[in-house]
């Protein structure tokens, strides 16, 4: 690929319609949690009757419950083989000395049972430390007998247990991630859970759609659609699929970011020909340019942790490069400097770091790197032969959502943000352009 590539991103929407036609010495070291993870066990839920849709529906709190620990990356799972022969259920049922032994040497035992009761399934789920004896969590979740539900019970557990005993950050195990897919034969804007499940469609526009970004609370989706011609910016309402249009018209209008505190949209606009850097109020008043330099400006996202500050990449010096500037576009510097193609910056929640997708070499391929802010220093976290583009942040700071074509076609993964536990999440069709959403509120 060349320079070509990056008009690809910036004129994004303009090359699907024709697509449709037809390591250095500066880097750091990223951990996901500072010294040594928590061993800790965790014991399936015991059944209070032998039924078997009571069965059914436990194996599967059991299996998201684990899973989603798992991939937490803040444990040390104590496996399942390790433990006692009679699991407990209730907090008389605990021995101690059991799961402190030897043999399994658990720090954390998270235990519990199931049972259903006025159409309900319901979880009475527990988390306790073997050593002091100390009751930790004891929580019960009461929801409709089927996947869903019972899914989002074992979310809710998994993230009430990562935030007590995981460095006091909730989990991301409620969370949903958004993405372009063309599974239906047209590129389409779509929502699933964080790890995969429940894959579906928000738009239906029979059209093209593209770059879509979660609003601060989560209650609507920005993006970019050609569905009335033009491509132009739109956001639709999560609950209720309302589509409701932006008033910027003119030129193309695309890669839409949220400010954190949700009144104000960043976004990128070809209005004066050239692609540049806007702000405004979520109608569209308050219009602010921040860039004004030939080429194409694109792919605006605030610093979340101040409000203040906006990466987005730039080609001003011959190649697309990361730059950062205020919300007054007064004080603009350049963050990547060793040339190659750098693109698609995201903020971590802390403001501390931000992920990219950077081609350092014209014959190479986009790997995914993470670099600090103050220092610039910076670490590569893919490394599979493969186009790894399109990184973004979970809520928690510590997994990364991006697309990749390491098995073919480009699909949506997730990973700790040292770069570890990949985990694919789309099969179907061609997915790209991940979005993460924040913590909702239960």
């Amino acid at each position: 690929m060349t320079k070509i590539y990056f008009y690809f991103l910036a004129l994004w929407i303009l090359s699907q319609i024709t697509i449709l036609a037809q390591d250095s010495n500066n880097q750091i070291v990223v951990r996901v949690t500072e010294g040594v993870k928590a061993k800790v066990a965790v014991a399936n839920l015991q059944n209070r009757d032998e039924s078997v849709e009571l069965a059914q529906s436990t194996q599967i709190f059991n299996d998201v419950l684990w899973n989603d620990l798992e991939l937490a990356g803040v444990f040390e799972l104590i496996p399942k083989s390790f433990y006692p022969l009679k699991l407990p259920s209730q907090p008389y049922d605990v021995k101690f000395e059991e799961w402190v032994s030897e043999d399994v040497g658990a720090q954390n035992l998270v235990y519990g049972n199931s049972y259903l009761q006025n159409n309900q399934f319901v979880v009475e789920g527990r988390l306790v430390d073997v050593n002091t004896q100390e009751s930790i969590i004891g929580n019960r979740y009461r929801v409709e007998p089927n996947e869903l539900g019972i899914r989002s019970a074992a979310h809710r557990f998994a993230d009430e247990i990562i935030l007590k005993i995981g460095g006091g950050i909730p989990g991301v195990a409620s969370t949903k991630i958004a993405f372009v897919s063309n599974r239906n034969g047209h590129k389409e804007i779509y929502t699933m859970d964080y790890d995969g499940f429940g894959q579906k469609p928000l738009t239906n526009h029979r059209s093209i759609s593209l770059t879509p970004r979660w609003s601060s609370e989560n209650s609507r989706i920005a993006y970019t659609s050609y569905h009335r011609g033009n491509p132009d910016l739109y956001f639709q309402t999560v609950y209720d699929q309302r589509l409701i249009s932006f008033p910027i018209r003119g030129g193309l209008t695309t890669t839409p970011a949220f400010s954190p505190d949700g009144e104000r949209i960043a976004f990128s606009s070809s209005r004066t020909r050239d692609p540049e850097v806007y702000i405004s109020d979520l109608r569209g008043r308050k219009l602010k340019r921040l860039t004004r330099s030939r080429g194409v400006d694109i792919s605006p996202v605030w610093n979340p942790k101040t409000g203040r500050e906006i990466a987005f990449v730039s080609d001003r010096s011959g190649s697309p490069q990361i730059y950062v500037t205020d919300d007054e576009g007064i004080d603009i510097r350049r963050m990547v400097s060793e040339g190659g193609e750098a693109v698609s910056p995201s903020w971590s929640p802390d403001g501390t770091h931000i992920i990219f997708s950077w081609r350092r070499r014209l014959s190479g391929r986009f790997d995914i790197y993470l670099m600090d802010v103050v220092t610039s220093r910076y670490t590569q976290l893919t490394r599979d032969g493969a186009n790894n583009e399109h990184p973004v942040w979970s809520p928690d700071s510590r997994h990364i959502a991006y697309e990749s074509n390491r098995f073919g076609s480009r699909q949506i993964f997730i990973m700790l943000a040292d770069g570890t536990k990949k985990i694919q999440l789309t099969n179907t069709g061609r997915n790209t352009s991940p979005s993460w959403s924040n913590y909702f509120k239960h």
